[in-house]
């Protein structure tokens, strides 16, 4: 979106009632014909926006998109979503972020499209992403954090998506270690991190972001190994797409900032709490093979799982598929 219209937007959302054509000309130092571009622009973009003669324009209603001139003005962040990149199709937003991390990319660097051609989850499993409907979305981090407490990044962003969710609906979200989020036991959201090390320090950290937001039943593939939803089926009220990105990103910096302060004991203890398998019997399987049953205790400062089996030995578990008993 040209930067004009985006200042349009925002003087329809700040002003109450209907802005003259001479007052938006005056606020963009531009002609009034300009102003009527823009505003035929905006139309054709989505935006009901009626006109009045002698009173003005006045903005009706915004299309269910994600703009990044229009997340930005919701932003409150100083560092999540200092730059904001936006497009319609691409084939994954991580590997979009990733290449522009390589290039120098600002910590904070937003990456988000409207559909995903090749979306990718945890271990290579396929990230269903169909246009219009969803929130996909990487952020480009640089911590100076030692290579292996970049998975601690991954349960700050399961925190996250939970406050969000909590935040733009009714619904009470659980995370499921290591990364996804269930509503009912059914998949919502998964986080897909990446990163660039050296043997002493990161380079940058890539937090990707899938979550399901109004997705209906039939754009789900048939052959998913769990059950999955969206916050619309589970609500049966659409998610305004625009609040929620904005919502997640402001509460992913204010979680970012007093990690950088203070470390991942908060993150942890609240990550905890969330956790649908805390203090619970659990089964870990890898590849499909059931290898490990015992109590979910909790997470170490790796963002490993502790489990105490039934011999009171505490194992430390770094990855496989969990299922609650």
């Amino acid at each position: 979106m040209h930067q004009k219209a985006g200042t349009i937007l925002h003087l329809f959302r700040t002003e109450d009632g209907y802005i003259s054509g001479e007052h938006l000309s005056r606020e963009l130092g531009v002609s009034r014909t300009a102003i009527w571009k823009h505003i035929t622009a905006l139309r054709n973009d989505g935006y009901h926006i009626e006109a009045v003669p002698s009173r003005g324009y006045r903005l009706v209603s915004s299309p269910d998109s994600i703009d990044p001139l229009e997340v930005n003005a919701r932003l409150v962040s100083t560092k999540v979503g200092r730059r904001l990149e936006f497009m319609k199709v691409t084939a994954s937003t991580n590997a979009d972020a990733f290449k522009l991390a390589e290039d120098g990319a600002v910590e904070g660097t937003v990456v988000l499209a409207d559909a995903q051609t090749g979306g990718k989850g945890r271990r290579g499993r396929v990230w269903a992403s169909p246009a219009g409907v969803n929130l996909y979305c990487s952020i480009v981090l640089r911590p100076a954090i030692m290579p292996h407490e970049a998975p601690q990044l991954t349960f700050l962003s399961a925190v996250a998506v939970a406050r969000a969710i909590e935040q733009t609906t009714k619904l009470t979200p659980e995370i499921k270690w290591p990364n996804d989020l269930l509503i009912d036991g059914k998949k919502v959201a998964g986080l897909l991190n990446e990163m660039s090390a050296e043997t002493d320090g990161i380079n940058f950290v890539i937090l990707g972001i899938g979550v399901n937001l109004n997705m209906t039943s039939s754009e789900f593939p048939d052959d998913l190994r769990q059950p999955a939803t969206s916050l619309f089926l589970e609500s049966g009220a659409r998610v305004d797409r625009l609040l929620f990105t904005s919502t997640l990103l402001n509460e992913l910096d204010k979680l970012y900032a007093d990690f950088l302060i203070h470390g991942f004991g908060p993150v942890r203890e609240e990550w905890q709490r969330r956790c649908n398998a805390n203090g619970r019997q659990v089964l870990v399987s890898d590849s499909g093979t059931e290898c490990t049953g015992g109590q979910f205790i909790g997470i170490d400062s790796d963002g490993a799982m502790l489990l105490r089996t039934e011999d009171t030995i505490m194992h430390r578990i770094t990855c496989g598929d969990v299922r609650v008993i």
